[in-house]
């Protein structure tokens, strides 16, 4: 193995320069299995550390207040990620974990599919009059959106204002933000937190069967409740969370469509394929490129050892596109396999809302091909830095304008 001196060296704050990072990611690979990050940091580009690294119980997500400090300043907003379960640790995390997989059951998630497909019929129903729409604010954005609020039972009235701040929030998850951008965030933690408090009292005076209301019953194998607080700020997660990763699948699946026609072709000439195909677009552009983990002891790997303290950033995207694990990684094939792409994470911290994100981007991608014979471009999509959220600091699809001809 080269020496550290030698090493390449990538930053996550270069990163938001760059509007396609899949060049980058493929130097890296060839290089080797790890290179610098910023201080005290190491980066794996490679699937086989990456997701070794996933599963590694030394690895940790909870990070020192200071870290957090760096990124948004003390207030409700850095509070807010202390108690999350993303970002909790054994065995805090294993307790809201628990709680929050028997609120969100399976059962739960399979009975919004007819749900879901009425709300995209709806929709749909529109763009086959228009004749066009966009992709990713008419369709990526508000379907799961609509989805997250119907399962939170989030008043009609209330929820473009929820979105919005939900979406101020996101900065928080963000690693270099500005002085108005943290404002911003702490500010939407305090609406927000206020709002979900309101929601909380109701449904404990009227109790539905909507997500919250479960999470306020949820009880495991004679574990404490989720608390109040536990609940707001979790709820608050889940939420976005939930809307988040499924509208990066599905505008990266628009985009493929668009761009690689014969995925179009491939799905419409075997729909029984799209769950594939989901895997595939989750592959292909991963909504989340990167995440860190904090290393609570030191581990050997690739030849390095990772002292105690020291933070390693896995970039999933790159792992995704590992030319060992994926032949031909630059090309979509919807009938991939084996596809064991890192989207979602791996190990305690694999993504609580991988399920849902698979029925809603499968009633999507079922009812289009099924809807319209053909999908093209009508014009240049749209793609800007990410400001915040799980994308952070890489570009995002903001519109991809496409016209169709009914089936």
């Amino acid at each position: 193995m080269n020496t550290v001196l030698n090493m390449p060296r990538f930053l996550l704050d270069d990163a938001r320069a760059v509007r396609d990072p899949y060049p980058v990611y493929r130097r890296l690979r060839a290089y080797g299995p790890v290179c610098r990050g910023g201080p005290g940091q190491w980066v794996f580009p490679r699937h086989e550390e990456v997701s070794a690294l996933l599963r590694d119980p030394r690895l940790g997500r909870e990070f020192p207040e200071e870290y957090q400090a760096v990124s948004v300043g003390e207030g409700p907003a850095n509070d807010y990620l202390r108690r999350i379960v993303v970002d909790r640790d054994r065995p805090d995390h294993t307790r809201l974990r628990r709680l929050l997989t028997k609120s969100l059951s399976p059962a739960m998630i399979r009975g919004l599919r007819e749900p879901i497909a009425l709300l995209v019929d709806g929709l749909l129903d529109r763009f086959a009059e228009e004749r066009r729409f966009d992709l990713v604010r008419d369709l990526a954005v508000p379907v799961p959106m609509m989805v997250m609020s119907e399962l939170l039972d989030i008043p009609r009235a209330d929820r473009d204002d929820i979105a919005r701040l939900s979406t101020s929030l996101a900065q928080a998850f963000a690693v270099f933000i500005s002085e108005d951008k943290r404002r911003e965030a702490h500010g939407a933690v305090v609406e927000l937190r206020e709002y979900m408090a309101g929601l909380v009292r109701e449904r404990r005076r009227r109790p539905g069967d909507d997500l919250l209301s479960r999470m306020l019953t949820a009880v495991k194998d004679g574990e404490e409740p989720l608390t109040d607080k536990e609940i707001i700020d979790n709820a608050l997660f889940v939420y976005y969370a939930g809307f988040e990763t499924t509208t990066n699948a599905i505008a990266t699946g628009g985009d493929l469509f668009v761009h690689q026609p014969h995925t179009q072709r491939q799905l419409r000439a075997d729909p029984g394929i799209v769950p594939s195909a989901l895997e595939e677009f989750m592959r292909y552009d991963a909504p989340i490129h990167a995440t860190t983990r904090l290393a609570t002891e030191p581990i050997e790997i690739a030849g390095l050892t990772i002292r105690k303290g020291r933070v390693v950033v896995l970039l999933l995207a790159s792992a995704n596109h590992d030319e060992r694990v994926f032949p031909d990684p630059a090309r979509a094939d919807l009938t991939r396999s084996p596809n064991p792409h890192l989207s979602f994470g791996g190990g305690i911290h694999h993504c609580l809302g991988a399920a849902l994100a698979r029925v809603e981007g499968a009633v999507v991608f079922e009812r289009l091909v099924a809807r319209f014979a053909d999908i093209e471009s009508a014009g240049e999509g749209v793609w800007e830095p990410s400001e915040g959220g799980f994308r952070f600091p890489y570009w995002a699809h903001r519109g991809l304008p496409v016209a169709v001809r009914p089936a």
